[in-house]
């Protein structure tokens, strides 16, 4: 009897030590192959953009990594990117070159920002602006877009061999986002000749402000430039005093010139109109019970009157609803990945009843107050 009970342990033993061996084996497998296991893994990308110096037709990637593929993009805080690359492939990439178009008249200068995108579009070619951002989104992390800045300046010798050449610039160092500064540099004339050129103001490379100067040859002469920051998104910038082939830059801090806000001046069942102080590119949402019944199209940043929202037609919309107006930073196109912009910890909104805005009373306006 003794010996059967052992027997019989020894088989349970060995049954045991078979299973854990198919246990890890089958675990060792799917670590090795998820994709088998139909276990999809998050695409990943990074992007190394180092400031460097120009002719204004292209800039260079030191590095990007992508784990399916997809393009770089170059943008300037504009609403059109400036440059895209050729497709890369997935895996590692050194020093590429992005150019822009041939027919483009926008430079890159100034402060660019690069960043990742998916191919994830049937057809060839970059197509986040064609599908409204449905497809080629960009490669994300934490939830940000994988992306680098960089300042781009035009230095290059060959570029300046007819170029008038910026030697300093002396610009505030702070200023609000609706307040004339005034620009100094000093520009000078490399050539023989008298000779008359365009000479530019840009913060993060949109243009502010634009001069034509004429230089006698070898002159060198300080120039002011009173520019109106109007338009420029707040926080910290860099502006720059450009010519045909040379640049110089400095950075300066822009705090937006009020408190963002948002207050109703007419509502009815089909559009609400409101006036809306935005400190970032963003639009205006109307919401009914935490979802989302209108947007505005896309504000730049400043004050804005008379910003429509068109509500949906399937909105159900009674005169004592209450209703919230809200601003939000990204694009109304799609608006549940924006973002909601705050003062004060609290976000910038105001609730109404259509009732209420008819009579002018404009809502209650809520946001760090």
């Amino acid at each position: 009897m003794s010996s059967r009970l052992t027997f019989g342990t020894l088989k349970r033993i060995v049954a045991i030590l078979i299973a854990i061996v198919i246990v890890l084996a089958a675990g060792i497998v799917v670590g090795q192959a998820p994709a088998i296991f139909g276990v999809d893994e998050d695409p990943e990308a990074s992007i190394t953009f180092e400031d460097q110096q120009g002719d204004g037709t292209n800039v260079t990637i030191r590095d990007v990594s992508l784990s399916d593929g997809g393009y770089v993009v170059i943008t300037d805080g504009g609403d059109e990117p400036l440059a895209v690359s050729e497709r890369l492939e997935a895996g590692t990439h050194e020093n590429v070159t992005v150019e822009r178009e041939d027919d483009s008249t926008r430079e890159l200068v100034g402060q660019l920002t690069a960043t990742v995108h998916q191919d994830t579009a049937d057809e060839d070619g970059f197509a986040y602006g064609e599908t409204d951002g449905e497809e080629d989104r960009p490669y994300l992390e934490d939830g940000f877009p994988v992306s680098d800045t960089a300042t781009v300046t035009t230095t290059e010798e060959d570029a300046l061999s007819d170029s008038f050449a910026v030697e300093s610039i002396d610009a505030p160092e702070t200023a609000t986002t609706n307040e004339t500064i005034r620009v100094n540099a000093t520009i000078r004339n490399p050539t023989e000749f008298q000779t008359q050129q365009s000479v530019t103001v840009r913060i993060d490379g949109a243009v502010f402000e634009r001069q034509v100067l004429e230089l006698e040859g070898g002159e060198s002469r300080t120039v002011s430039f009173e520019t109106d920051t109007s338009g420029a998104p707040p926080g910290n910038r860099t502006i720059g005093v450009y010519t045909d082939g040379d640049g110089a830059v400095a950075a300066i801090d822009l705090e937006f010139h009020t408190d963002p806000s948002v207050s109703v001046t007419e509502a009815g069942a089909e559009r609400v109109t409101v006036a809306a102080a935005i400190p970032e590119r963003g639009f205006v949402a109307v919401e009914q019970n935490g979802s989302v019944i209108g947007t505005s199209g896309e504000l730049e940043p400043g004050e804005h009157e008379n910003v429509t929202v068109d509500l949906a037609a399937d909105a159900d919309v009674g005169a004592d609803a209450e209703l919230t107006a809200a601003l939000y930073a990204g694009d109304p196109a799609d608006a549940e990945t924006a973002s909601p912009i705050e003062r004060d910890g609290e976000p910038v909104e105001t609730t109404f009843t259509l009732a209420d805005a008819g009579d002018g009373g404009g809502g209650n306006e809520s946001g760090g107050e």
